[in-house]
């Protein structure tokens, strides 16, 4: 019997796009595979790869998606858990009894309930986190009281990770009562695997040596990533050029003809992802920050966020001097010449492409695991600074400003610059054949090989 791996992302555009890359990767090598999305999503865009399966399932919220209970984002949790679960072991049951039956299930670490209903049908289950090693350790090791919060001032150090302080981890660490059911989906996430489990990092060998290390004496930990598409890495499978998900439209013609205005390394580029909410006073001061900087700037600005901007004329100088837009198609505008930063919340899958893409980044961290990630911009892969915030927790126009001049501009530009082109080849690398990603995939493979044997 052939390899057909079934793929459960946590159904929100930041984890279903590198489940997605995996799978069309996965499927270069061989292996058929199948992507489980939800009924609103799939109804909702026109995923285009020849690569991949689509299958739905409901989460209870057929007609509007997660974006239907931000409001009570608990009660979509239950309900993606309790309905999704069901409909979720129906797509599995119709599945097997057909000529191409699943052989594995790879689940996204935020969808854990899925391991039980697989097991069921005796199919090998395989975890895919979607966030960097690091972040994933100090999740695990915090959960499993091997590792303790640091008093203010001090730092801990442990299981492969550099020196962090308080505010260096991940903001649900501190138990700080907000969105509890998240929280409670990030600490215990890593409770399924056991010490044979396979357990799959977007990340690269290089970028996390220590810690991928210190992973692999509690399971089968393998990096795979980056899950950038072919085209800005290996070059190896065609027809991958760019992410084939997108929930929100990105401005791409508008976005590339501006861009091409702009001479070299001119240009910041800033974006705080598709779920963020920075408060109206941040907002401001980040539009005066990058009027004050005197850069070329094109801004991602959320259309139900572009109200708390201040009036155009107060921070855009000219037509020509920054450009606001909804959405935008990141990786291209990453790639292209004329950015010379990257202004980031920090997210995992932003991190990650601003390294593989060679962009200097001003980190801009808010929650979850931002903060983790701009301390590893800044003092671990020195592809970036990190901002001050204030005794308000607000990063103010002059330090917006400040970050923006020494990350393009400033003595410490040059080896900013350095270490990004540095990391960029690196994730290249890795995902070459021969290279560290592509050999551990290799090895997936192989298990996926003889776990169809056995079910055979």
């Amino acid at each position: 019997m052939a390899p057909h791996v079934l793929i459960l992302p946590f159904p929100v555009q930041g984890h279903i796009n590198p489940l997605l890359q995996f799978a069309k990767r996965l499927s270069f090598k061989g292996p058929k595979t199948t992507l489980a999305i939800t009924t609103f999503i799939i109804n909702s865009i026109n995923i285009q790869t020849d690569q991949v399966s689509c299958a739905p399932f409901s989460d209870g919220y057929d007609d509007t998606g997660l974006n239907g209970a931000r409001d009570n984002i608990e009660a979509y949790f239950e309900s993606l858990r309790t309905i999704g679960s069901k409909t979720f072991e129906e797509l599995i049951v119709k599945q097997m009894s057909s000529s191409c039956p699943f052989t594995c299930m790879v689940y996204d670490t935020f969808v854990p309930w899925a391991v039980e209903i697989t097991e069921k049908y005796g199919l090998p289950c395989v975890a895919f986190s979607t966030q960097s090693c690091a972040v994933s350790s100090i999740y695990y090791h915090f959960n499993h009281g091997l590792l303790d919060l640091p008093d203010s001032g001090a730092t801990v150090s442990s299981h492969g990770l550099v020196p962090l302080e308080r505010f260096d981890f991940p903001s649900f660490t501190f138990r700080d009562g907000s969105y509890p059911a998240l929280a409670g989906l990030s600490l215990n996430q890593f409770n399924a695997p056991q010490k044979s489990d396979w357990v799959l990092f977007n990340s690269f060998d290089e970028l996390e040596n220590e810690v991928i290390k210190c992973l692999k004496e509690h399971w089968n930990a393998r990096t795979i990533g980056p899950t950038v598409p072919s085209k800005f890495m290996d070059k190896r499978i065609k027809g991958d050029e760019n992410y084939t998900m997108n929930l929100l439209k990105p401005e791409r013609d508008l976005c590339i003809n501006w861009l091409n205005k702009k001479p070299a390394n001119s240009t910041v580029y800033v974006s705080f992802g598709s779920f963020a909410n920075l408060q109206e006073e941040q907002t401001q001061e980040l539009a005066l920050g990058l009027k004050q900087s005197n850069k070329y700037f094109l801004w991602v600005v959320r259309a139900s966020e572009q109200d708390k901007l201040p009036r155009r004329e107060e921070f855009i100088e000219g037509e020509d001097k920054g450009l606001i837009v909804a959405w935008s198609p990141q990786l291209e505008i990453l790639n292209h010449v004329a950015i010379g930063c990257f202004l980031t919340h920090c997210g995992w899958n932003s991190t990650l492409e601003g390294l593989s893409l060679g962009v200097p980044m001003v980190a801009v961290p808010q929650w979850t695991d931002q903060p983790t990630n701009a301390k590893y911009v800044e003092d671990v892969w020195g592809v970036g600074v990190k901002v001050k915030v204030d005794e308000k927790k607000v990063v103010r126009r002059d330090e917006i400003s400040r970050c923006i001049k020494e990350v393009m501009d400033a003595e410490r530009s040059e080896e900013i610059r350095r270490n990004a082109r540095k990391w960029k080849e690196a994730a290249k690398q890795a995902l070459c054949e021969g290279g560290t990603s592509d050999e551990n995939l290799n090895e997936f493979v192989e298990f996926l090989n003889a776990s169809s044997c056995d079910i055979n």
